[in-house]
This record gives C-alpha cells, structure tokens and sequence, in this order.
C-alpha cells in the first residue's frame, strides 16, 4: 500500500436499490426470508458500506494488493425502499500498518438508514489465494485460479 492513506480521505456513493437488493432476494432459498417485505436488505446495506470504503482505499493500493473487510460494526436504522437512492460515504479514521479503519454512513435521500464502523485489511492477492488454495485443498475442494 503506497503511503498516501491519511486518516481524512473520503469517498461517496450512490446507489438506487433495485428489487434484487431486498430482503426476499437476500436468500431466496429462505422461507423466512420469503415473507419479509421487500425492503433494502442489512446484507446488501453492509456491503454497501464495504463498497465506499474500497472506494477510499483505490487510489491508495499498490500493483496485486486488494483488502478484506475484517470488522463491521454498523446500524441499520431505518428501512429503504426500491427505487429510493442511497448516499454513502466512508471516511478514513485509522491507518495502523495494513489494518484500515472507517466511519461509514448512509442516507436514503429521506432520512438517515445507518451508520458505524468498519476495518480493512490490505493484503497482497497472491499470499491470499496460496492461503485458500491451501484450506481448499484441505476441504478436498479445488482451489482458485
């Protein structure tokens, strides 16, 4: 990772929540989930916010590296529904060696939906899938590209 990651730097989204982000396509395979009504779903609202911090790190990583969240510790506060645009954004609070931490929040153009933090770590792509490669074999599963 290049050393230009200061604690400040941000980035935003927009994203319209189509059908395909509520919580009956969360799992389809889930009754449960089945009988919820269709509103944006905590899964894709999490994801949601790991998207604006990816954003902030880009500029930031070097050739082969990529990051993995490791922590998340959001709200979600207030439903959203299709067709309704979510603004998120994610600022840098930390930068401890490859450990990457933010502040995220989200807003659905009415009121707020979310808010919390989430860590990141950056690592490099070809030390990661040796590692997964090697647990796949373990499993007796094939292992990445």
């Amino acid at each position: 990772m290049k050393d230009t990651l200061q604690p400040g730097a941000r980035a935003e989204l927009q994203f319209t929540v189509p059908k395909t982000k509520t919580v009956p396509a969360l799992y389809p395979e889930a009754a449960e989930f089945q009988e919820m009504p269709a509103v944006f779903a905590t899964g894709f609202h999490v994801g949601l916010m790991e998207w604006a911090a990816l954003r902030v790190l880009a500029p930031h990583m070097d050739e082969g590296e990529g990051s993995l969240g490791i922590h998340i510790n959001v709200s979600h506060s207030a439903a959203t529904l299709p067709g309704q645009t979510i603004t998120v954004s994610a600022e840098c609070t930390g930068v401890e060696g490859r450990r990457i931490t933010f502040k995220v929040k989200a807003h659905d153009g009415v009121e707020p939906i979310g808010e919390g933090t989430h860590q990141r770590m950056v690592v490099p792509w070809a030390r990661f899938k040796a590692r997964l490669n090697g647990k796949a074999a373990a499993a007796g599963l094939a292992g990445l590209e």
